[in-house]
């Protein structure tokens, strides 16, 4: 039976799993990933399933993370309010008035993050931006000791709480947590497409964890499998709103996958890069050259495992992601999938290794 593109991406948004706390969103995809292969993983708790090919082939791994951006408590005021630590990058003036979940022993309590509002601010504090010291998270409890008797105590994962919509375009799709769970419903799909073709490599699907905070899942999958070509899946920034001059668009919604040609952490391998682009000339999907200075995957980290692996990134436009919640095309999606899908098809021996000769 087909996977349905909208509830996949709908079960993996929705699912809880901020970097270090991944459990709930590994559940989710595991629900999937165990119908395609063998079950397996790292010691962090990176999920790996390997579809063994019929040759004595390649081994590929399509690796995306599964950790999404949140936050930790870090103590509670003697008024009950909570004071936090981010987990990944945020841009602090995106929070204030944002509604999350404190996930607890005891169960999830809601709250909404606060910040002084405008009408008590000084002038010298109107003109300086928000520091994430001056917010907190308000839970309704009255004192320290209420929040304590809630179930709040340092070190619990702070969850954003936003619902996936389909928009009134039925083809925009929005949700939290897109920054990765788009890359791990690629591969999810990826592997359901591949799970009865006879393929001539071993394909291993990663849903790596703690990518936000350092790549250590992306780190330790990739030293485990020591796979011979890595597809890494993610997001990526489309900034096609307004504000943004025609000469600084990195990608639009609607216009096909990204393939990534350079970003600050990794210049992808070429003869690996140009298969991906004569494939989707080849197979009519299309693509955007994705071409920046700004943000790093895990490409970063598996490219240099060992002795050196040929990887490319294989990304879905994504507009206002590392917030509460992103946007992005199911068209564009859907060329990702069909994209890395027929690039595996291609990667016998020869392929691989041609890609360091």
């Amino acid at each position: 039976m087909t996977i349905s593109s909208v509830e996949l991406l709908k079960k993996l948004s929705e699912a809880d799993g901020v970097s270090g706390f991944e459990k709930e969103a590994k559940e989710a995809a595991l629900s999937y990933l165990k119908k395609s292969g063998d079950i397996s993983g790292d010691r962090l708790g990176s999920v790996i399933c390997k579809k063994k090919g019929t040759l004595a082939g390649p081994s590929v791994m399509l690796t995306a993370h599964i950790d999404e951006i949140g936050f930790i408590v870090k103590h509670i005021t003697k008024e009950g309010f909570i004071k936090f630590l981010p987990l990944g990058g945020w841009s602090t003036q995106v929070l204030p008035a944002k509604r999350v979940k404190v996930k607890t022993a005891k169960g999830d309590i809601l709250g909404v993050i606060g910040s002084k509002p405008p009408h008590l601010l000084t002038p010298e504090e109107a003109k300086k931006p928000l520091t994430l010291d001056s917010l907190f998270i308000d839970i309704g409890a009255s004192s320290e000791v209420e929040a304590e008797k809630f179930g709040v105590k340092a070190g619990d994962p702070v969850v954003p709480v936003a619902e996936f919509s389909q928009l009134k375009n039925k083809k925009l799709l929005l949700g939290k947590a897109f920054d990765d769970r788009v890359g791990c419903a690629v591969m999810i799909k990826v592997m359901d497409n591949l799970k009865n073709e006879k393929t001539a490599n071993s394909l291993f699907g990663v849903a790596a964890v703690q990518e936000e905070v350092g790549h250590r899942g992306g780190i330790t999958s990739t030293f485990i499998i020591n796979p011979d070509v890595a597809i890494v899946l993610e997001c990526r920034i489309a900034n096609d709103f307004p504000g943004t001059e025609k000469h600084e668009l990195y990608s639009c919604l609607g216009k096909g996958a990204l393939v990534t040609f350079h970003d600050p952490g990794m210049i992808p391998n070429l003869k690996l890069r140009n298969l991906v682009v004569e494939t989707a000339r080849e197979e009519k999907i299309p693509y955007q050259a994705y071409t920046v200075n700004t943000g790093f995957t895990d490409g970063a980290v598996v490219h240099k495992s060992r002795s050196g692996i040929p990887t490319i990134v294989i990304g879905v436009p994504t507009r206002y992601f590392h917030s509460h919640a992103a946007i992005i095309n199911l068209d564009d999606f859907e060329s990702a999938v069909e994209l890395v899908t027929a690039v595996i098809k291609k990667l016998d021996e020869k392929t691989a290794r041609g890609f360091t000769e």
